[in-house]
């Protein structure tokens, strides 16, 4: 069966595009469908093992190992599959490796929260509990940083019914922030204004100086990803909490 993949011709379609073609059509519409020659699992660990002796953790990684763990490798297997590799390409290439897989493998049988189910619907991990901002959300919320250079971008994500507190983005040129929603549904409210339903895709741009707020739905798990537009003297204000009652006329 073909395996159905845009990413070429999304990306270089118009700059290159016999390139889109032959990653979208001849890689992965046609060798990685020689399922009777090698399976799509087998193929998965190939690749893996291949890209980590690159010593690549872009996204082009990330992709491939969300696409091991649906064609069938266990978190048990992934791990070793990439400590064996450790020794033929380079221990710090493994924990680079490790520590993108240990974000991708959660467990694989949900606690009852449907914080695994989340963690599978969405591409991005959902990276570590956001201690250093705790004081300012409501509930537990998790952190990945996707980019630290050039511009700031965050994968937040928020257990149901969690939500930061009222804040400003403040700057003296430039700045505020840009929310994309990417799994799960939440809402964004600005003050004096009706609070705004976040679902998949739907983007948000917040002009500094704006108080307002953001977090998951009481029944849904949230992530969205947060941008931090440039500009000259940024700094986050942080003001009271959201309301219980604030919060419960949203329902």
């Amino acid at each position: 069966m073909a395996v159905k993949q845009t990413a070429g011709r999304d990306a270089l379609g118009e700059f290159a595009p016999e390139f889109a073609r032959l990653n979208d059509d001849v890689l992965f519409g046609e060798v990685w469908a020689r399922e009777e020659k090698l399976s799509l699992r087998d193929r998965s660990l190939v690749t893996v093992a291949a890209l980590m002796s690159m010593g690549l953790t872009d996204s082009s990684f990330q992709y491939h190992l969300i696409s091991a763990k649906k064609n069938g490798i266990t978190k048990t297997e992934i791990a070793e599959i990439l400590t064996h590799a450790a020794f033929y390409v380079g221990w710090p290439k493994a924990w680079a490796a490790l520590k993108m897989a240990k974000d991708i493998w959660t467990e694989d049988a949900d606690d009852g929260d449907g914080k695994a189910e989340h963690q599978r619907r969405t591409i991005f991990p959902l990276g570590e509990p956001n201690d250093g901002f705790a004081e300012y959300f409501t509930g537990q919320s998790y952190l990945a940083p996707l980019s630290t250079s050039q511009v700031g971008i965050y994968h937040v994500t928020f257990e149901p019914k969690c939500r930061n507190h009222w804040h400003i983005h403040k700057s003296d040129k430039g700045g505020g922030q840009i929310l994309i929603c990417v799994s799960g549904r939440g809402y964004y409210q600005e003050w004096g204004k009706e609070a705004v339903s976040m679902a998949e895709g739907d983007v948000v741009n917040i002009a500094p100086g704006i108080k307002h707020w953001h977090g998951a739905a009481p029944d849904s798990w949230f992530s969205h990803i947060a941008v931090e537009v440039p500009g000259k003297n940024c700094a986050t204000e942080w003001l009271e909490a959201v309301s219980d009652d604030e919060y419960d006329k949203l329902r």
